[in-house]
Protein backbone atom coordinates (compact mmCIF):
# COMPACT_ATOMS: atom_id res chain seq x y z
CA UNK A 1 0.00 0.00 0.00
CA UNK A 2 1.47 3.22 -1.19
CA UNK A 3 2.18 6.55 2.23
CA UNK A 4 -0.08 8.25 0.07
CA UNK A 5 -3.21 5.88 0.35
CA UNK A 6 -2.16 5.06 4.07
CA UNK A 7 -2.34 8.75 5.06
CA UNK A 8 -5.95 9.15 3.62
CA UNK A 9 -7.94 9.45 6.82
CA UNK A 10 -10.80 12.02 6.72
CA UNK A 11 -8.79 14.84 8.60
CA UNK A 12 -6.00 14.27 5.80
CA UNK A 13 -8.65 14.63 2.82
CA UNK A 14 -9.61 17.62 4.49
CA UNK A 15 -6.70 19.57 3.75
CA UNK A 16 -6.30 17.85 0.44
CA UNK A 17 -6.93 18.68 -2.96
CA UNK A 18 -9.57 17.85 -5.00
CA UNK A 19 -7.99 15.26 -7.50
CA UNK A 20 -6.47 13.06 -4.34
CA UNK A 21 -10.11 13.27 -2.63
CA UNK A 22 -11.80 12.11 -5.78
CA UNK A 23 -8.71 9.58 -6.79
CA UNK A 24 -9.39 8.27 -3.00
CA UNK A 25 -13.14 8.01 -3.95
CA UNK A 26 -12.28 6.37 -7.34
CA UNK A 27 -10.53 3.83 -5.65
CA UNK A 28 -13.01 2.77 -2.94
CA UNK A 29 -15.86 2.72 -5.49
CA UNK A 30 -15.21 -1.45 -6.45
CA UNK A 31 -14.79 -2.13 -3.00
CA UNK A 32 -17.81 -0.36 -1.89
CA UNK A 33 -20.28 -2.14 -4.28
CA UNK A 34 -18.14 -5.47 -3.66
CA UNK A 35 -19.36 -5.26 0.21
CA UNK A 36 -22.72 -3.72 -0.07
CA UNK A 37 -25.28 -5.82 1.70
CA UNK A 38 -22.70 -8.05 3.22
CA UNK A 39 -21.91 -8.98 6.61
CA UNK A 40 -18.24 -7.88 7.78
CA UNK A 41 -16.96 -8.93 11.21
CA UNK A 42 -14.61 -6.68 13.20
CA UNK A 43 -13.51 -8.25 16.19
CA UNK A 44 -11.99 -5.04 18.30
CA UNK A 45 -9.17 -6.55 20.79
CA UNK A 46 -8.56 -5.27 24.31
CA UNK A 47 -5.15 -4.29 23.11
CA UNK A 48 -6.15 -2.37 20.28
CA UNK A 49 -8.66 -0.33 22.43
CA UNK A 50 -5.64 2.28 22.73
CA UNK A 51 -5.60 5.74 21.13
CA UNK A 52 -8.05 4.82 17.96
CA UNK A 53 -11.21 4.69 19.31
CA UNK A 54 -12.59 7.47 17.67
CA UNK A 55 -11.69 6.92 14.39
CA UNK A 56 -12.52 2.90 14.85
CA UNK A 57 -16.04 4.05 16.17
CA UNK A 58 -16.13 6.55 12.91
CA UNK A 59 -15.43 4.18 10.60
CA UNK A 60 -17.93 0.81 12.04
CA UNK A 61 -20.58 4.13 11.83
CA UNK A 62 -19.69 4.42 8.32
CA UNK A 63 -19.97 0.65 7.10
CA UNK A 64 -23.50 0.62 8.01
CA UNK A 65 -24.10 3.80 6.37
CA UNK A 66 -23.09 2.71 3.07
CA UNK A 67 -24.91 -0.33 2.99
CA UNK A 68 -22.76 -3.13 4.76
CA UNK A 69 -24.08 -4.81 7.72
CA UNK A 70 -20.97 -4.87 10.32
CA UNK A 71 -20.94 -6.88 13.51
CA UNK A 72 -18.72 -5.86 16.65
CA UNK A 73 -16.97 -8.39 18.95
CA UNK A 74 -14.83 -6.89 21.65
CA UNK A 75 -12.27 -8.15 23.86
CA UNK A 76 -11.38 -6.78 26.97
CA UNK A 77 -8.50 -8.81 28.59
CA UNK A 78 -6.54 -5.60 29.88
CA UNK A 79 -9.42 -4.17 31.69
CA UNK A 80 -10.23 -7.00 33.15
CA UNK A 81 -6.86 -7.48 34.70
CA UNK A 82 -6.83 -3.71 35.82
CA UNK A 83 -10.21 -4.28 37.28
CA UNK A 84 -9.15 -7.35 39.65
CA UNK A 85 -5.97 -6.07 40.60
CA UNK A 86 -8.16 -2.77 41.74
CA UNK A 87 -10.51 -5.14 44.26
CA UNK A 88 -7.51 -7.13 44.97
CA UNK A 89 -8.41 -10.34 43.34
CA UNK A 90 -5.94 -12.72 42.39
CA UNK A 91 -6.12 -13.83 38.72
CA UNK A 92 -3.77 -16.43 37.07
CA UNK A 93 -3.64 -17.86 33.29
CA UNK A 94 -3.56 -21.00 31.58
CA UNK A 95 -2.37 -21.57 27.88
CA UNK A 96 -3.92 -17.83 27.71
CA UNK A 97 -7.15 -18.32 28.85
CA UNK A 98 -8.00 -16.74 32.23
CA UNK A 99 -8.87 -19.29 34.96
CA UNK A 100 -12.19 -17.82 36.14
CA UNK A 101 -13.91 -18.63 39.58
CA UNK A 102 -16.97 -16.99 40.45
CA UNK A 103 -15.42 -13.67 41.68
CA UNK A 104 -13.92 -13.39 38.69
CA UNK A 105 -16.24 -14.23 36.75
CA UNK A 106 -18.73 -11.68 38.42
CA UNK A 107 -15.64 -8.77 37.64
CA UNK A 108 -15.44 -10.51 34.13
CA UNK A 109 -18.93 -9.34 33.38
CA UNK A 110 -18.69 -6.10 35.26
CA UNK A 111 -15.98 -4.99 32.58
CA UNK A 112 -17.15 -7.00 29.55
CA UNK A 113 -20.95 -6.29 29.65
CA UNK A 114 -21.13 -3.24 31.97
CA UNK A 115 -18.17 -0.69 31.05
CA UNK A 116 -16.38 -1.72 28.03
CA UNK A 117 -19.83 -2.93 25.59
CA UNK A 118 -21.97 0.35 26.55
CA UNK A 119 -19.02 2.98 26.25
CA UNK A 120 -17.75 1.18 22.78
CA UNK A 121 -21.89 1.45 21.72
CA UNK A 122 -22.10 4.87 22.97
CA UNK A 123 -19.03 5.59 20.88
CA UNK A 124 -20.27 4.50 17.35
CA UNK A 125 -23.52 6.85 18.10
CA UNK A 126 -21.74 9.75 18.79
CA UNK A 127 -20.09 8.77 15.55
CA UNK A 128 -23.58 9.00 14.42
CA UNK A 129 -24.54 5.00 14.06
CA UNK A 130 -26.91 3.66 16.09
CA UNK A 131 -25.19 0.69 18.03
CA UNK A 132 -26.79 -2.16 20.50
CA UNK A 133 -24.49 -3.42 22.80
CA UNK A 134 -25.70 -6.87 24.26
CA UNK A 135 -23.52 -10.18 25.48
CA UNK A 136 -23.77 -13.63 24.10
CA UNK A 137 -26.02 -14.16 27.03
CA UNK A 138 -28.90 -11.71 25.51
CA UNK A 139 -31.30 -13.49 23.48
CA UNK A 140 -29.37 -17.00 23.94
CA UNK A 141 -27.53 -15.75 21.24
CA UNK A 142 -24.64 -17.87 22.38
CA UNK A 143 -25.18 -21.27 23.72
CA UNK A 144 -22.07 -22.50 25.77
CA UNK A 145 -20.18 -25.68 26.97
CA UNK A 146 -17.99 -25.82 29.37
CA UNK A 147 -14.21 -25.75 28.34
CA UNK A 148 -12.18 -29.01 29.64
CA UNK A 149 -9.37 -29.40 27.46
CA UNK A 150 -6.72 -26.88 29.17
CA UNK A 151 -7.81 -28.36 32.48
CA UNK A 152 -9.88 -27.33 34.97
CA UNK A 153 -10.53 -23.67 34.26
CA UNK A 154 -13.44 -22.80 36.14
CA UNK A 155 -15.95 -20.50 34.29
CA UNK A 156 -14.61 -20.62 30.54
CA UNK A 157 -16.65 -21.79 28.25
CA UNK A 158 -16.40 -22.36 24.44
CA UNK A 159 -19.08 -21.68 21.48
CA UNK A 160 -21.41 -24.62 21.04
CA UNK A 161 -23.92 -22.87 18.80
CA UNK A 162 -24.89 -19.65 17.72
CA UNK A 163 -28.38 -18.46 17.35
CA UNK A 164 -28.75 -17.14 13.52
CA UNK A 165 -31.97 -15.62 14.33
CA UNK A 166 -30.57 -12.90 16.62
CA UNK A 167 -27.88 -11.88 13.89
CA UNK A 168 -30.82 -11.79 11.46
CA UNK A 169 -33.03 -9.27 13.76
CA UNK A 170 -29.62 -7.12 13.75
CA UNK A 171 -28.65 -7.69 9.45
CA UNK A 172 -32.27 -6.76 8.93
CA UNK A 173 -32.78 -3.18 10.68
CA UNK A 174 -30.31 -0.51 11.14
CA UNK A 175 -28.72 -1.77 14.56
CA UNK A 176 -25.29 -2.58 14.41
CA UNK A 177 -24.80 -5.25 17.69
CA UNK A 178 -21.65 -4.88 19.77
CA UNK A 179 -21.12 -8.04 21.28
CA UNK A 180 -19.14 -9.09 24.54
CA UNK A 181 -18.16 -12.39 24.75
CA UNK A 182 -19.95 -14.42 27.64
CA UNK A 183 -22.40 -16.99 26.92
CA UNK A 184 -24.79 -19.36 28.66
CA UNK A 185 -25.13 -23.06 28.52
CA UNK A 186 -28.45 -25.21 29.17
CA UNK A 187 -28.41 -25.01 32.78
CA UNK A 188 -28.84 -21.25 32.80
CA UNK A 189 -24.64 -20.79 33.87
CA UNK A 190 -22.91 -17.90 32.46
CA UNK A 191 -19.00 -18.62 30.92
CA UNK A 192 -16.33 -15.97 30.00
CA UNK A 193 -15.36 -17.22 26.15
CA UNK A 194 -11.84 -16.21 24.25
CA UNK A 195 -13.11 -13.22 22.44
CA UNK A 196 -11.30 -14.32 19.51
CA UNK A 197 -13.02 -17.50 19.36
CA UNK A 198 -16.52 -15.62 19.53
CA UNK A 199 -15.81 -13.67 17.05
CA UNK A 200 -14.61 -16.39 14.38
CA UNK A 201 -17.75 -18.80 15.70
CA UNK A 202 -20.29 -15.98 14.53
CA UNK A 203 -18.11 -14.47 11.78
CA UNK A 204 -18.93 -18.33 10.85
CA UNK A 205 -22.55 -18.28 11.92
CA UNK A 206 -22.92 -15.05 9.79
CA UNK A 207 -20.95 -16.15 6.39
CA UNK A 208 -19.26 -12.83 6.91
CA UNK A 209 -17.72 -11.57 3.86
CA UNK A 210 -14.54 -10.40 6.05
CA UNK A 211 -13.71 -11.01 9.75
CA UNK A 212 -11.19 -8.43 11.05
CA UNK A 213 -9.45 -9.35 13.72
CA UNK A 214 -7.77 -6.22 15.02
CA UNK A 215 -4.88 -6.49 17.70
CA UNK A 216 -1.73 -4.73 18.33
CA UNK A 217 0.92 -6.23 15.75
CA UNK A 218 0.88 -5.58 12.17
CA UNK A 219 -0.24 -9.20 11.05
CA UNK A 220 1.79 -12.06 10.52
CA UNK A 221 5.28 -11.90 10.20
CA UNK A 222 7.97 -14.19 8.20
CA UNK A 223 11.21 -15.56 9.42
CA UNK A 224 12.55 -12.27 8.73
CA UNK A 225 10.11 -10.27 10.52
CA UNK A 226 8.31 -8.76 7.03
CA UNK A 227 4.63 -8.51 7.00
CA UNK A 228 3.21 -11.54 4.95
CA UNK A 229 0.14 -9.47 3.29
CA UNK A 230 -1.89 -12.72 1.98
CA UNK A 231 -1.95 -16.44 3.46
CA UNK A 232 -3.83 -19.54 1.85
CA UNK A 233 -5.12 -21.99 4.84
CA UNK A 234 -2.52 -24.14 4.07
CA UNK A 235 0.42 -21.88 3.57
CA UNK A 236 -0.70 -20.50 7.22
CA UNK A 237 -0.49 -24.53 8.65
CA UNK A 238 2.81 -24.81 6.84
CA UNK A 239 3.90 -21.53 8.72
CA UNK A 240 2.46 -22.86 11.93
CA UNK A 241 3.91 -26.51 12.06
CA UNK A 242 7.53 -24.68 10.85
CA UNK A 243 7.35 -22.82 14.09
CA UNK A 244 7.59 -18.93 11.83
CA UNK A 245 4.04 -18.31 13.52
CA UNK A 246 4.27 -19.08 16.76
CA UNK A 247 3.46 -17.58 20.18
CA UNK A 248 -0.08 -15.58 20.49
CA UNK A 249 -0.28 -15.42 17.20
CA UNK A 250 -0.95 -19.40 16.87
CA UNK A 251 -4.41 -19.57 18.21
CA UNK A 252 -5.13 -15.90 16.05
CA UNK A 253 -4.31 -17.70 13.24
CA UNK A 254 -6.34 -20.91 13.97
CA UNK A 255 -8.96 -18.47 14.70
CA UNK A 256 -8.77 -17.19 11.24
CA UNK A 257 -8.74 -20.59 9.68
CA UNK A 258 -12.12 -22.00 11.51
CA UNK A 259 -13.79 -18.90 10.53
CA UNK A 260 -12.45 -19.68 7.01
CA UNK A 261 -13.58 -23.00 7.09
CA UNK A 262 -16.82 -22.15 8.51
CA UNK A 263 -18.04 -20.23 5.85
CA UNK A 264 -16.54 -17.15 6.04
CA UNK A 265 -15.22 -15.76 2.40
CA UNK A 266 -11.43 -14.66 4.04
CA UNK A 267 -9.95 -13.35 7.44
CA UNK A 268 -7.35 -10.86 8.01
CA UNK A 269 -5.34 -9.54 10.76
CA UNK A 270 -4.91 -6.22 11.29
CA UNK A 271 -2.84 -3.53 13.41
CA UNK A 272 -5.95 -2.07 15.27
CA UNK A 273 -3.47 0.58 16.37
CA UNK A 274 -3.21 2.12 12.56
CA UNK A 275 -5.98 4.93 12.75
CA UNK A 276 -8.97 3.81 10.20
CA UNK A 277 -7.37 0.24 9.71
CA UNK A 278 -10.63 -1.04 8.82
CA UNK A 279 -11.22 0.88 5.89
CA UNK A 280 -7.64 1.00 4.88
CA UNK A 281 -8.07 -3.23 4.41
CA UNK A 282 -11.40 -2.95 2.81
CA UNK A 283 -11.76 -0.25 0.70
CA UNK A 284 -8.05 0.30 -0.81
CA UNK A 285 -6.01 -2.13 -2.95
CA UNK A 286 -2.66 -3.13 -0.58
CA UNK A 287 -4.70 -3.96 2.35
CA UNK A 288 -3.68 -3.08 5.75
CA UNK A 289 -2.84 -6.30 7.21
CA UNK A 290 -2.77 -10.36 6.25
CA UNK A 291 -5.40 -12.26 4.58
CA UNK A 292 -6.50 -15.85 5.58
CA UNK A 293 -8.24 -17.48 2.78
CA UNK A 294 -9.09 -21.35 1.89
CA UNK A 295 -6.80 -23.29 -0.16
Amino acid sequence: MSPAVRSCTPAALASADPALKAAVLAEALPYLRRYSGQTILVKYGGHAMGGNGDTFARDIAFLKQVGINPIVVHGGGPQISNMLQRLGIKSSFVNGLRVTDQATLEVVEMVLSGSINKQLAAEINAAGGRAVGISGKDGGLIRARKLTRNGELGFVGEPERIDNRVLDAFRDSHIIPVIAPLGIDADGATYNINADTVAGAIAAAAKAARFLLLTDVPGVLDAKEALIPELTAAEARSLIASGIISGGMTPKVETCLDAVAGGVDAAVIVDGRVPHAILLELFTAGGAGTLIRGG
